[in-house]
């Protein structure tokens, strides 16, 4: 039987003009060519049990010693090591549960959010972690994690961090950063505490941070105009009455991680859009698009993301940029028929067509990454070889395996089971004590329909390697399995959700 070689992939085009930049470049390549096999019919497989054994020993040996550096962001940890269980298909047991809420739970800091670990301050970062991976492990009543969230505090800790151009710290003496506002936003969609007054002028202040690339950079500059009450006197005042419109300047490049958090945190704010605004700030989705795609690695990169522009392909961003792309199907970029239709008459379904992959970016080569050169041989996932794994690159190769296997996108289907079964009369117990903000019953469904209405096509899989690498699907928007986000904001929303139907090949 004789077996096909593969051609040895063209490295990136250089000049006669070595630095730095290009010698790594050209080192980094040398050593991912090795990690392609000769063989073109050697197929990769998923080392699920090696991964599981390198997130169980951290679990319950704990963390190794250079983990120290990671002290303020404990709930990270658990929410890394967690979500790639799920990812996984791996389930915990009660008692390793509870363990964990436990955890999560000394980290709730007095006046609301989470801190890295116990005793330390309230951050938008940890918090989201906590949440996110009590929505994992926790459950409904005492001890069970979700009711011992102080939903009223941290409404009032998200209030006292948002600063008059629509941002947020991402704590109290902290710097404003983009992935914050996506980590409130989350956690506030999750929690049902989204309100007027809590978003107002953000989606003015994402549209800033896009920079020239199409990219999104970590926060803008604002200006404010002069006034008897000048900025930033006035602390007390949350409008942005006195920001000009412009200039107001990204500040740094594009980012992969940004990116990803900025296009997320539009997606989540667009409930709020008002249809008959004439003047509504925009996203230049076009350049974002072509910034995504010039982000995946060529050939001889296995197909790899780079976070930012001439700099090395990274594992994690198979999530950061990878993730991105199921987002702009939210904004109907790519956006495919999500609902299977019958023929018409006189018309043949025929399979002529049936493995051709019209994605926005390579989903094969990007599991070729992950398969080849993320995976390390003692287990665990990591940035590239010859590095070590790590519980965040752990995750993050995971989560970019899952949106490359599965395709996840806003259902119409799902939306209409959705607002059929919705009940405006039903609230959490707690819902009229958070804020004197009303969010109308209308914006509220919509943001519930339009975080639950995502589905999976299960003609649209593509899985590298054969069956046996499949892992879960994902959320786009939440990285949690579609299970864990409904569980958790059915019930903060007080609404029962019909089961998934399924969805065919369109």
């Amino acid at each position: 039987m004789s077996t096909t070689v593969l051609a040895r992939p063209r490295p990136a085009p250089a000049d006669a003009f070595p630095t730095q930049t290009s010698t790594t470049q050209a080192d980094t390549e040398a050593v991912l060519l090795r990690h392609i096999p000769s063989n073109a019919e050697q197929a990769p497989g998923l080392s699920k049990a090696s991964h599981m054994q390198f997130l169980v020993r951290n679990l319950t040996q704990g963390f190794p010693a250079r983990y120290v550096s990671q002290d303020a962001s404990q709930p990270w940890l658990l929410f890394w090591t967690i979500q790639a269980f799920s990812i996984l298909q791996v389930g915990l047991d009660p008692g390793n549960k509870q363990r964990m809420i436990n955890k999560i739970l000394t980290a709730q800091h007095p006046d609301g959010g989470f801190g890295g670990g116990p005793g330390q301050a309230a951050h938008l970062l940890p918090t989201y972690a906590s949440v996110c991976a009590l929505a994992i492990v926790g459950r409904p009543g005492p001890e069970g994690g979700w009711d011992q969230i102080d939903r009223k505090k941290m409404y009032d800790f998200f209030m006292s961090l948002k600063q008059p151009d629509g941002s947020f710290l991402v704590a109290h003496h902290a710097e404003v950063d983009v992935r914050g506002i996506y980590c409130l936003l989350v956690t506030a969609t999750l929690l049902d505490i989204l309100t007027p007054e809590l978003v107002e002028g953000t989606a003015s202040f994402i549209v800033s941070c896009q920079t020239y690339e199409g990219g999104f950079a970590s926060a803008s500059q604002p200006y404010y105009a002069a006034s008897s009450s000048s900025y930033p006197e006035d602390l007390t005042d949350h409008t942005p009455h006195r920001l000009l419109e412009t200039p107001r300047p990204a500040l740094g490049e594009a980012h992969g991680g940004y990116t990803f958090c900025a296009l997320a945190a539009w997606v989540l704010l667009l409930p709020f859009r008002d249809d008959n605004e004439v003047v509504t700030p925009e996203i230049d989705v076009g350049k974002l698009l072509r910034w995504l795609v010039m982000m995946q690695g060529n050939e001889i990169e296995l197909g790899g993301f780079r976070g930012r522009t001439n700099k090395l392909v990274d594992g994690c961003y198979s999530w950061w940029c990878g993730g991105a792309f199921a987002l702009l199907e939210a904004l109907g970029v790519g956006k495919q028929e999500n609902d299977a239709a019958p023929a018409k008459e006189g018309e043949s379904l025929t399979e002529e067509w049936a493995d051709v992959d019209d994605s926005l970016f390579n989903r094969r080569a990007l599991q070729e990454y992950i398969l080849y050169a993320g995976q390390h041989p003692a287990g665990g996932l990591r940035d590239k070889p010859p590095k070590n794994p790590d519980a965040y690159h752990t995750l993050y190769c995971l989560s970019g395996l899952s949106i490359a296997q599965h395709r996840i996108s806003p259902s119409d289907a799902r939306r209409a089971q959705i607002r059929n079964s919705w009940d405006a009369t039903r609230f959490h117990a707690s819902d009229l004590k958070i804020s004197e903000s009303v969010l109308p019953g209308g914006i509220r469904q919509k943001i519930f329909e339009d975080a639950l209405a995502w589905a999976q096509d299960e003609g649209g899989s593509i899985i590298v390697g054969g069956s046996q690498n499949r892992v879960n699907a994902t959320h786009p928007l939440f990285n949690l399995t579609i299970t864990h986000t409904e569980g958790l904001m059915g019930y903060f929303y007080g609404q029962t959700l019909s089961p998934h139907s399924s969805r065919k090949p369109s």
